[in-house]
């Protein structure tokens, strides 16, 4: 499929309210996934962002990948006939994940674990060790989570590994969605790909979603509120890009390292 109808439900989420957040979600799933090949959810979603929370309650809220709440997303994903990125609090064992679920619509699911936790998310969750991409109906996709957009390897890892669309669940306060914004288009025009930043709304966060083209321009943003955001990606805009300035290609991967930064010397002017 080379052009994809997006989804972006930039969504509100009760904190602890698992059940109310769950069923809003699906709600707006259903009623605008329908038409949709890719349908991305803010950084948890289903139990709301509250770290002070997470303290007392994280085992009580997280759920397995094959909890209720990833089987009911799958199965709307199913009858939609679209994949969801899904931000979940994600218990294995009793390890407990920040973790971005792609929900293909054959109810397949690949979960993407937070590689690089913001410092207050380090006694909370553990780190993933893995990046991923997807292979979907919608094309190969790059999940990242919040924070992660602040560090260029990782875009430019899964731009190498095949990419096609970072999709970047978020939580960013108020006060900093100048991060979110710059960096979801500077991660995008880096690496001359698509990438959907899709953040939380309501209780202390942002809004400010927005889709992005492989040159770095919006083709769709929202504002403070609750919104959904839609655009068309034509993936072959991505080929066109890299053939303009093929600067992925053409990387010199032996000098991006601090010892080989060479310490030159001044030569005075005249000198013979």
């Amino acid at each position: 499929m080379s052009v994809l109808d997006v989804v972006a439900l930039q969504l509100a989420a009760e904190p602890g309210n698992v059940a109310g957040n769950v069923e809003h979600l699906l709600a707006a799933l259903r009623k605008h996934g329908a038409g949709s090949d890719l349908v991305v959810t803010p950084e948890l979603v289903t139990t709301g962002y509250d770290l002070a929370m997470f303290d007392e309650r994280g085992a009580e809220l997280a759920e397995p990948l094959d909890g209720p709440t990833v089987t009911a997303v799958a199965e709307a994903a199913a009858e939609l006939g679209t994949t969801v990125v899904l931000g979940i609090l994600e218990r294995d064992g009793d390890v407990i994940y920040d973790t971005a679920a792609v929900v293909l619509p054959d109810r397949s699911v690949y979960p993407f674990r937070k590689t690089h936790l913001y410092p207050d998310e380090l006694t909370r969750f553990s780190a993933g060790q893995d990046l991923i991409t997807v292979d979907t109906p919608a094309g190969r996709l790059g999940p990242l989570i919040c924070f992660e957009h602040a560090f260029p390897e990782l875009a430019t890892t899964l731009a190498l590994a095949g990419t096609q669309t970072l999709v970047i669940p978020s939580a960013v306060p108020i006060g900093y969605e100048y991060l979110l914004t710059l960096r979801t288009r500077a991660r995008a025009q880096d690496n001359q790909m698509f990438a959907v930043g899709c953040n939380l709304t309501g209780g202390g966060f942002s809004g400010h979603s927005l889709i992005v083209d492989p040159s770095g321009e919006v083709l769709a943003s929202a504002g403070a509120e609750e919104a959904v955001l839609r655009a068309r990606l034509d993936l072959g805009v991505i080929s066109r890009e890299r053939n303009q300035e093929p600067a992925l290609g053409m990387r010199q991967v032996d000098l991006y390292r601090p010892e080989a930064v060479g310490r030159l010397g001044a030569v005075t002017a005249g000198d013979q």
